[in-house]
């Protein structure tokens, strides 16, 4: 496809950890890239960063995904802070991105769009002093002490009993719902030391000056200490630009991919939380990496396929290489390039055969 300012072989909707590592790879793979990205999102919320090695605790998710940001523009891939409001298959088979005040067209689309946790009514703890989203990146913040799960479901009941490994002193909290897990569960939940309170939340208590959760105060007058916990409400998973793609679904309400984030539909992809799996920052960036290879794959101009040349002839010299001149320009000028950053435009190519792994 030729280049212009709004077309793209590759485009990210969603600049989360899945998306930016889409965005990276497709980018230092000689793809022209745009990384579109409305702004916030579960990562950005994150106060610090957890289980991902290479990146310290303090980090918080917005210096992260900033990071991530940089990394994608120095490879000569485009970041642009918009809304796609819609996605639409054109006559050519390419796709047309709207946002709000511009179009882009793209050989294809990769949605990273995420979801958004269900939120219990307050009161509440602060987000991320108190108030936790992630059971496996959080869960160890939690060790011997005392921690609340807060829902009515099969999940709330599960997550207590799995904090049991980390600490003896669980509550699920129904906030005055009928518990709605199943009786197998409830059998299983009494079997172990959690304590279901009913009453409803009327109070929080909070550590003047670190911010943290002390306790909290229940409508039968009832105090209880709790250092942190998780509500297990459910998601809201963002699809509509899937479904208004044609995209399969599963039953759970997540975009259905395979191991490499292809969608039901051609030149369709998705990663990150708005597909089944674990909401992790690593298996993030992996399904990020895995989808960026395919779509490599299915746009790189070599190998020519033995059909290909037998009815047009062999590659000729000044085919290659295939990567666009800006695109080029911006690798040989990389402090990351073999030959040491440099100026001109022109290079010879002489690197070997990479191994084609999946």
């Amino acid at each position: 496809m030729s280049s212009t300012d709004d077309a793209y072989e590759v485009a990210v909707v969603g600049g989360g950890p899945a998306g930016l590592t889409t965005a990276l790879y497709g980018a230092r793979l000689g793809h022209e890239t745009v990384l579109i990205d409305r702004g916030g999102g579960r990562a950005a919320m994150m106060a610090d960063t957890h289980n991902v090695i290479g990146i310290t605790e303090e980090t918080s998710g917005n210096e992260l995904l900033q990071t991530g940001r940089d990394q994608v523009q120095s490879y000569g891939g485009t970041f642009e802070r918009g809304f796609v409001t819609d996605v639409e298959r054109t006559d050519d088979d390419r796709f047309r991105l709207s946002t709000n005040d511009t179009e882009i067209l793209a050989d294809r689309v990769v949605l990273a769009t995420g979801f958004s946790d269900e939120r219990p009514d307050p009161p509440l703890p602060r987000n991320a002093k108190g108030l936790h989203w992630c059971l496996h990146c959080d869960a160890y913040m939690f060790v011997d002490e005392p921690v609340y799960v807060m829902g009515h479901g099969e999940a709330a009941a599960h997550v207590a009993m799995i904090m049991l490994n980390m600490t003896d002193d669980v509550d699920v909290l129904t906030r005055g719902a009928e518990p709605t897990w199943s009786e197998e569960t409830d059998e299983q939940l009494r079997a172990h030391p959690v304590d279901v309170v009913h009453e409803d939340v009327t109070g929080i208590e909070n550590d003047p000056d670190s911010g943290w959760l002390e306790a909290m105060e229940f409508e039968d007058g009832t105090r209880r200490e709790y250092r942190g916990g998780f509500p297990m409400y459910g998601s809201d998973y963002n699809t509509a630009l899937a479904e208004g793609l044609g995209c399969d679904l599963t039953d759970g309400g997540e975009v259905d991919v395979d191991d490499h984030g292809r969608t039901s539909e051609d030149g369709v992809f998705a990663v990150g939380d708005v597909t089944p799996g674990h909401n992790q920052v690593p298996v993030a960036m992996g399904q990020g990496a895995k989808a960026g290879i395919a779509i490599h794959k299915s746009l790189r101009e070599f190998p020519r396929s033995t059909e290909e040349i037998e009815t047009n002839g062999p590659v000729s010299e000044d085919e290659v290489p295939a990567i666009a001149p800006h695109l080029m320009t911006t690798a040989v000028a990389h402090e990351g390039h073999a030959g040491g950053p440099r100026g001109d435009t022109t290079t010879e190519n002489t690197e070997a055969p990479a191994a084609d792994d999946d």
